[in-house]
């Protein structure tokens, strides 16, 4: 079972997420590699938000291929390069997201693992057995 909870006792969540879930019982763990703004054939989009609308689509697929869906999402944390409209990227979260609330963090970096890359996307799932 997955209980997400805003302690009263902190800030309420400054995005769409939660500060914490609790797993408890029998489940299934999916743990992704990060996710990079890059397509099946190999490109990298130049926009940091077409690159962010890629890895949230590569995270989907690595759910699909798992029997698992975006409510599995436990938590995610954003890896970003150089400046990203604040508005574009929540809304294309949350339209990700589709009212789910994981867990996350956003950290901003200097470098991911070559230069054109601006999005990484770390990804945690589970799922009830």
């Amino acid at each position: 079972m997955k209980i997400a909870r805003n302690p009263e006792e902190i800030h309420p969540p400054v995005a769409p997420y939660v500060h914490q879930i609790e797993v408890t019982g029998p489940q299934r763990w999916l743990t992704l590699s990060g996710q990079i703004g890059m397509e099946t054939d190999g490109t990298i989009p130049e926009h940091g938000v077409a690159q962010l609308r890629i890895a949230l689509e590569n995270i989907k697929k690595n759910l699909d291929s798992a029997n698992m869906e975006v409510q599995d999402i436990t938590k995610l944390v954003f890896y970003l390069v150089g400046e990203m409209d604040a508005s574009q990227r929540k809304e294309m979260i949350s339209n990700f997201l589709g009212g789910h609330l994981p867990c996350t963090s956003l950290i901003y970096v200097v470098a991911l693992a070559t230069p054109a890359l601006k999005v990484e996307i770390d990804a945690w799932a589970c799922k009830e057995l």
